[in-house]
C-alpha cells in the first residue's frame, strides 16, 4: 500500500521498493490535487531534486504526475532543498516538492512537499490529504495519463546565491579560512555557486563530488560523520568548519579547535543578531534545547518560544509568533526573512558574518553557552513506550516546575527540589515514530545532578541503542 510511504513530514522510503516511480506518479499527482484544492484551481509548481542516483527518474515521474493533474512545472534540476523555500514564493508558484531522503542511506528516496508561500505540508498541515488521494488513486488502479500541464526547466542559482550572500552582514573585514565537508551531497553545488568568489573568503572543501560511493553517510547528527571536518580543521588552521547533509538543509559547525558546536548553542549565540534585525521578534526554540537558549531570549527582551521537535513543527511556531528567528538541535536553522524556513546556507552565512566582524574566535564566542552538562541524545529499545512515558512523570513529576507532555514527555526540575532527584535538572523523553525507540535529552546544573538523574532515570526506559 503507497499509505506506507507517508511519514510524519514528509514521503520517505527504500527505492524502489516500496517507494518507486509508480509511486512517485500516483505522489505528485496526488499532491498538485491538493495544491490545486487549496489555490482555487491550477497553477505553478516547482519541483528540484538532491543527488542521488534514484532522484533523476524519481523526480521525472513526479513531474509527470503533477502533469496529468492539469498543473505547469518549473523544473529547477539538481539543487538544495532549502532552494525550494526560495523559489517557491520568487516564482509564485502554488507550492514545491523537493526528491529527496535527506541524510538516509543512499538506498533511500523521498518528497519534501510545500504549499504556496514555502508553508510546509505534514501530518496535520495537508499530508494526510495527499496520503488519502495518493491511496484513492492506487485503489482505482491509475496509471500515468497524459500530461496536461506545462513544462519549463529554469536556472534559479544567481536569485538563489544574492538571496543568501544578503545575509553574510557585514562583508567580511578580515579574512577567514573556511573547512567544509559536502558530505558527497548538495552541498557541493551550493559551495560553488553561493560561497565562491566572497572577498576574504578561503575555502577548503572535501568530499565536493557526486559520487554514489559517498564517504560516510550524510548525516552530520552522528559524531563519526564529523570527522573529516574535525580533522580537516585542525590540519588546514581554519577559522571554522561546516558540515552539511544530504540536501544541504543543514549545516553543523565545528570551532577552530575542532570542537563541534552544539546546535543550542548556535541558536542561542545568534539570536542576538536576528533580534536586532527584527526588535521585538520572537525566537523559537526545540524543547530538546539547553537551558542557556531560553535564558539568552529572555536577556535579549524577545519571547523564547518553545516548540515541539520537526521543521513543520518549528516552521509553524515561528510563522504564528510572527519570530525573527528559530533552532533546532538537529541542525535545522529557521529565518523571518527566509519565508520563516530552513536553510544551511544562511546559517553559514550568518556564521561567517558574525565572525568575521569579531576580533575573537568561535571557540570564545560560543564558550558563555556551553553553560551546563547535557546527556545528549540517548536511545532506547523499548515496547511500552507509552508506559515508560507515564513511569516517568509518576516518579520525577512530584516537586517539578513544570511537566508537560508537548511532545512525549517533559519533566523540568530547575528550579524545584524534586522528590526523585534535588533540583537543577530537567529532561524530555519522546517515542520515535517509525521505529520502537524512545529518546532522551537531559541536562543538569552539574554533572553530579546530572549523573544522579541519568542513574534513576536510563533504567526505566529499556535498553540503550546505538545506531540511531
Amino acid at each position: 500500500m503507497i499509505s506506507k510511504v507517508f511519514k510524519a513530514y514528509d514521503v520517505r522510503a527504500i527505492y524502489p521498493d516500496p517507494l518507486g516511480e509508480d509511486e512517485a506518479w500516483k505522489v505528485g499527482h496526488a499532491t498538485a490535487e491538493f495544491l490545486k484544492k487549496e489555490h482555487g484551481g491550477p497553477g505553478k509548481i516547482v519541483v528540484s531534486r538532491d543527488h542521488r542516483p534514484a532522484a533523476p527518474s524519481m523526480a521525472g515521474s513526479l513531474i509527470a504526475g503533477i502533469r496529468a493533474a492539469g498543473c505547469d512545472v518549473v523544473d529547477l534540476g539538481r539543487c538544495d532543498t532549502s532552494v525550494q523555500y526560495f523559489a517557491i514564493p520568487h516564482l509564485d508558484a502554488i507550492g514545491g516538492v523537493q526528491c529527496t531522503a535527506s541524510h538516509n542511506p543512499i538506498a533511500y528516496i523521498g518528497f519534501k512537499i510545500s504549499r504556496a508561500g514555502a508553508r510546509p505540508v505534514g501530518k496535520g498541515s495537508g499530508l494526510d490529504e495527499i496520503e488519502d488521494i495518493a491511496q484513492k488513486l492506487e485503489d482505482d488502479g491509475a496509471s500515468c495519463g497524459e500530461p496536461v500541464g506545462g513544462l519549463e526547466e529554469h536556472d534559479i542559482w544567481d536569485a538563489y546565491a544574492a538571496h543568501i550572500r544578503a545575509f553574510l552582514k557585514p562583508a567580511l573585514a578580515k579574512p577567514i579560512k573556511l573547512f567544509v565537508d559536502c558530505s558527497n551531497g548538495m552541498g557541493t553545488t551550493l559551495l560553488e555557486k553561493v560561497f565562491s568568489g566572497i572577498d576574504n573568503l578561503e575555502i577548503k572543501a572535501v568530499n565536493d563530488t557526486y559520487t554514489d560511493d559517498w564517504a560516510h553517510e550524510p548525516n552530520p547528527l552522528v559524531e563519526e560523520n564529523m570527522v573529516p571536518t574535525v580533522e580537516g580543521v585542525k590540519a588546514t588552521g581554519a577559522a571554522l568548519g561546516a558540515c552539511f547533509d544530504g540536501d544541504a538543509d543543514r549545516c553543523m559547525l565545528v570551532d577552530e579547535q575542532g570542537n563541534a558546536c552544539g546546535c543550542d548553542h548556535l541558536t542561542a549565540w545568534l539570536a542576538g543578531e536576528f533580534v536586532r534585525q527584527h526588535p521585538g521578534g520572537a525566537v523559537v526554540y526545540d524543547l530538546r534545547s539547553s537551558k542557556v537558549v531560553e535564558e539568552t531570549i529572555r536577556d535579549l527582551g524577545v519571547e523564547p518560544v518553545r516548540a515541539m521537535v520537526g521543521h513543520v513543527n518549528i516552521k509553524k511556531s515561528l510563522r504564528d509568533s510572527d519570530g525573527s528567528f528559530g533552532g533546532e538541535l538537529s541542525g535545522h536553522f529557521y529565518f523571518k526573512d527566509n519565508s520563516f524556513a530552513d536553510s544551511g546556507a544562511i546559517l553559514l552565512a550568518v556564521a561567517l558574518g558574525v565572525l568575521g566582524s569579531s576580533d575573537k574566535p568561535l571557540s570564545e564566542l560560543i564558550a558563555p553557552y556551553r553553560k551546563y552538562p547535557q546527556s545528549g541524545e540517548r536511545n532506547f529499545a523499548c515496547e511500552d513506550k507509552a508506559g515508560a512515558m507515564a513511569e516517568c512523570k509518576e516518579v520525577f513529576g512530584d516537586g517539578a516546575d513544570l511537566v508537560d507532555d508537548l511532545d512525549g514527555v517533559t519533566v523540568d526540575c530547575w528550579s524545584g527540589n524534586g522528590t526523585a532527584v534535588s533540583g537543577g535538572w530537567w529532561f524530555n523523553v519522546r517515542a520515535s515514530n517509525t521505529e520502537p525507540l524512545l529518546r532522551l535529552n537531559a541536562e543538569a546544573k552539574d554533572q553530579a545532578t546530572l549523573d544522579a538523574l541519568l542513574a534513576k532515570l536510563t533504567p526505566m526506559l529499556g535498553t540503550p541503542a546505538t545506531g540511531h
